[in-house]
């Protein structure tokens, strides 16, 4: 287990006959599996975290691969750029002596945007996801090019090739969501014809899969929240096929607005003392979870309320290994119990990556550099903007669009937004005055901004400009797209019409707006303007600098702060919100340098600059 021996060579990875047992040149083999999503990590750290996860007992590394990661317009591909080189991953872990377990999707959830799912598709009014052929040619066909893209890419990796991918999933936890056994097969049926003819396998929770025998030919069958009595169970369910635990949750997710960071009290050290004890295959789910960068975190749908509840940054996940890269306690304490059953010893630890901190008179004093305002793009054409549309309608998949109407004799009345999503800031001329949150906020959060969870707000009487109108704007971040369940065609921005209600209840639809599209991309911070015509105005970047000898991992604590994102040296770290229960944004070595490091904030809600420490961890 110390060494660093590549498995090399044409391995022949497959499923023993009417046995539980994965075989690996015809002997039972244990699958040891940490889950880690290179979209979450920096490509830097991609070998450490392989490294822990192997000190930890495992011998295998499973991974998402985020589809819209990889594809963000159609047909542009791009897995070079930053952390999206999957093969290199692969190679990694190859490298350090590991297999690997494949999870391209085409849908992972994962509390990724849109499970993984790229949102140019929403752009088809009528579009239909997670279905076969006949039932939406244009996604599958979708699904299809995504497909291609990747079989050169993986079936050089592939184990009967020398790689180290032992099998490849289809689709994720489909039971879940429906059944419809053509399109699965159709999804294996691509990689059949692109000359990869598995193994293959499924997950899903052991009820899903059971009334919906989500299953595909010839496939092993993983279990999301698998123990060894669940593995049983399905061994008399569908005899004949391998199963495993396909999940272990060691923690679990949390959403803007929890009282707490979940999954904190999770102890799995009994199921895997039994899934070591019987030698059965898992994967824990996650061993490190990382961190959704930029605006790349999801949401979910609460099954009961209907309440949209998005997902913060830190994917930390109450995983072992922590977001920075920390062997936690549990990690000691599940390393402890793999090795128990091992014959040979572990490797040592990796020696955790070096961290800074500054408070107090060292924090960063940001101060106002910018406004959003004097940073606007050129408005879209009008013949694209009689009513207002969502953003994906104007070929944008994240950020903020700001939507603008000229009101002329405004007298007052009640604005209503009808369907925004998510987040709404408006204002009138140069007066903010009130806001909109599609996310249900804990109590006392809402009322000092006047941000409300419905959709009406009142306006002020505001008099004329010198052209006789005013500006109303309605300035909308999409947050994270659904990822679960049948809520997933989660447009972004105005999604409905806008009304104003006048004293007497006579409703006016406003139309003819202006629109300007602000993704926030590296490129437009790099170019910020240094322009701040109204200072009073909400909307405001701030900028800081920080000298450092040398680098280290860090945490900016923005819990001075009220809602917005943060850029280190043009690297999104993603969005933060007072709201909590995260208030501190991680920042990875690998994107601060020695000497200067520019950190820009943009906030929703603050025109004066508070201080930023820097910490050593999440909490």
């Amino acid at each position: 287990m110390t060494s660093k021996a590549t498995p090399s060579g044409p391995r022949i990875f497959s499923f023993a006959q009417h046995e539980n047992h994965f075989l690996l040149d015809g002997k039972p083999f244990q699958i040891r599996s940490g889950e880690l999503h290179p979209a979450r990590i920096p490509a830097e750290y991609w070998r450490h975290r392989i490294q822990m996860a192997k000190a930890m007992g495992m011998n295998t590394i499973a991974l998402y691969v985020m589809w819209n990661y990889h594809e963000t317009s159609p047909g542009v591909f791009d897995f070079q750029s930053e952390n999206r080189d999957v093969e290199a991953f692969l190679r990694l872990c190859q490298s350090e002596g590991m297999w690997a377990l494949l999870r391209p999707g085409p849908y992972v959830c994962a509390e990724w945007d849109l499970g993984g799912i790229p949102s140019y598709l929403l752009r088809d009014p009528a579009i239909r996801l997670r279905t076969d052929s006949i039932s939406d040619p244009n996604y599958m066909s979708a699904v299809s090019r995504y497909v291609d893209e990747l079989i050169p890419r993986v079936k050089p990796l592939m184990a009967c090739n020398g790689g180290p991918i032992l099998m490849i999933q289809i689709e994720n936890e489909f039971g879940s969501y429906g059944c419809n056994p053509a399109y699965l097969e159709e999804i294996r049926q691509l990689w059949l014809q692109g000359g990869i003819d598995g193994p293959f396998y499924t997950e899903d929770g052991i009820v899903q899969l059971e009334q919906n025998r989500s299953t595909v030919t010839g496939g092993a069958i993983a279990l999301s929240n698998g123990n060894a009595a669940q593995i049983a169970a399905v061994r008399q369910a569908f005899p004949g096929v391998p199963a495993m635990a396909g999940e272990v949750y060691p923690g679990w997710l949390t959403h803007w607005g929890d009282a707490a960071l979940q999954g904190t009290g999770v102890d799995i050290s009994g199921t895997l003392d039994a899934l070591m004890q019987q030698n059965l295959s898992f994967n824990l789910y996650v061993v490190h979870g990382g961190t959704s960068f930029g605006f790349h975190a999801g949401a979910n749908v609460d099954p009961d309320s209907g309440e949209y509840q998005p997902d913060i940054t830190s994917y930390d996940y109450a995983a072992p290994i922590s977001e920075q890269g920390v062997a936690t306690s549990k990690y000691m304490q599940y390393r402890e119990i793999v090795a128990r059953y091992l014959p040979a010893p572990l490797p040592d630890v990796p020696e955790p990556i070096a961290t800074i901190a500054r408070s107090g008179k060292e924090a960063l004093m940001p101060e106002r550099y910018a406004s959003v305002w004097d940073n606007l793009p050129a408005a879209l054409p009008a013949a694209q903007t009689v009513d207002a549309q969502p953003f994906e309608t104007y070929g944008q998949a994240f950020g903020f669009v700001l939507y603008r109407k000229k009101l002329h004799d405004c007298r007052g009345g009640v604005l209503d937004l009808n369907d925004v999503h998510d987040y709404a800031t408006v204002f009138v001329g140069e007066q903010y005055v009130g806001g909109v949150s599609r996310a249900l906020m804990p109590a006392g959060c809402a009322q000092p901004l006047n941000v409300m969870h419905d959709a009406r707000l009142v306006l002020p009487f505001t008099p004329p400009s010198r052209d006789g109108a005013v500006n109303l704007d309605v300035f909308v971040e999409g947050m994270g797209r659904v990822n679960y369940g049948h809520a997933m065609i989660d447009r972004k921005g105005i999604l409905g019409p806008v009304a104003l209600l006048d004293a007497a209840g006579a409703s006016e639809r406003l139309a003819a707006w202006e629109v300007f599209l602000l993704p926030m991309s590296s490129g437009y911070i790099a170019d910020l303007r240094a322009v701040c015509s109204n200072p009073r105005k909400a909307g405001l970047f701030f900028r800081a600098t920080v000298s450092l000898d040398t680098a280290g991992d860090t945490y900016l604590d923005m819990s001075n702060w009220t809602k917005g994102m943060v850029w280190v040296n043009g690297h999104n770290l993603g969005r933060y919100w007072n709201i909590g229960p995260q208030l501190r944004l991680y920042c990875p070595a690998p994107w601060l340098q020695q000497g200067e490091n520019v950190v820009t904030i943009f906030d929703l809600h603050q025109i004066e600059a508070k201080p930023v420490e820097l910490a050593r961890t999440l909490s």
